[in-house]
């Protein structure tokens, strides 16, 4: 595929940031790409190299390249599966924890996404061929319930009953501390730490909203049972949310304490639970997946310390 070339004229002074007009009217295009492309210099504005944060002023044209695509050889691989459900739309799957949901850089081996290859050849290909079907994602050391898309039609009403929020997720967590609340709603907005570009962080410039409601299930003085339910998607949200309330997940590598606690290969975090409504069947569906053997041996230890 050769490189492309889009061009825009703006008729009147909007002040919108550029990455963001570019995100809205482009299809298929997330902000974060676009940001990419003007980093990479591959946007222009009258022939101007700009930043992402550049305010668009009447007269302004854009000159939008695409790159060529690297053709990546995504190969299909017998990986075992737990699927709960699947039909000529979905495939809801109990995700392991430690499986990678798609290739990335060191990582073209092994993912859920060379699974699904091996295991059906009808996925939808919105996301390329390095995501194919991938409507939403789980860490890598995060296990449970996730849908994947088997055709376009669905990807596309599945991303948008996500964003819409109204497909629901439900997530357990065993945390360090004691929350002094029952119940509660983290709304505190989440981008790349300033410091480490590797993490996410709570930041109030450059950070998109992030909401979390969480409601204790069990306390054991030193550590807590959360239920987690996102409103928002963010990379890392509720691993991010809980540290910045001071408890972080147990097990967390990139935002827990270094020593630690308990010999899980990750944090403890897992999707309880799935609800969306089906792409054409248009009937509510709720997918669950029961707590996985490492935080069940987890939450005997400390049901036993605190005894």
């Amino acid at each position: 595929m050769n490189s492309s070339n889009c061009v825009y004229n703006i008729d009147e002074c909007t002040g919108e940031r550029i990455d963001t007009y570019l995100a809205r009217i482009m299809p298929g295009v997330s902000r974060s790409h676009v940001q990419k492309l003007i980093a990479e210099g591959n946007i222009q504005v009258s022939d101007r190299i700009i930043k992402a944060n550049y305010k668009l002023q009447k007269g302004d044209c854009i000159r939008v390249t695409i790159p060529e695509a690297k053709n990546v050889e995504i190969n299909a691989e017998a990986i075992p599966l737990e699927i709960l459900y699947e039909d000529t739309d979905v495939i809801v799957i109990n995700k392991s924890r430690g499986m990678v949901v798609h290739p990335a850089a060191g990582n073209f081996s092994g993912t859920l996404v060379n699974a699904l290859l091996d295991h059906c050849d009808d996925l939808s290909g919105i996301n390329g061929e390095i995501r194919p079907g991938i409507v939403h994602r789980l860490d890598k050391d995060t296990s449970g319930v996730m849908v994947v898309a088997k055709n376009d039609s669905a990807h596309i009403d599945l991303a948008k009953q996500i964003k819409e929020r109204t497909a629901s997720r439900l997530y357990l967590a065993i945390v360090h501390g004691n929350l002094k609340e029952d119940n509660g709603i983290i709304n505190a907005p989440i981008g790349r730490h300033p410091a480490d570009r590797k993490k996410m962080a709570v930041v109030f410039s450059n950070s998109k909203e992030a909401v979390t409601y969480f409601k204790v299930i069990e306390r054991f003085g030193n550590y807590t049972l959360v239920e987690c339910k996102l409103m928002t998607g963010r990379t890392h949200q509720i691993r991010v949310h809980m540290n910045y309330i001071g408890h972080p997940v147990v097990g967390d590598p990139k935002y827990g304490p270094e020593k630690k606690h308990f010999s899980i290969k990750g944090q403890a975090l897992h999707s309880k639970q799935l609800k969306f409504r089906h792409p054409s069947k248009m009937q509510e569906m709720v997918f669950s997946a029961p707590l996985p053997a490492d935080m069940e041996k987890i939450l005997t230890q400390i049901r036993h310390i605190k005894k």
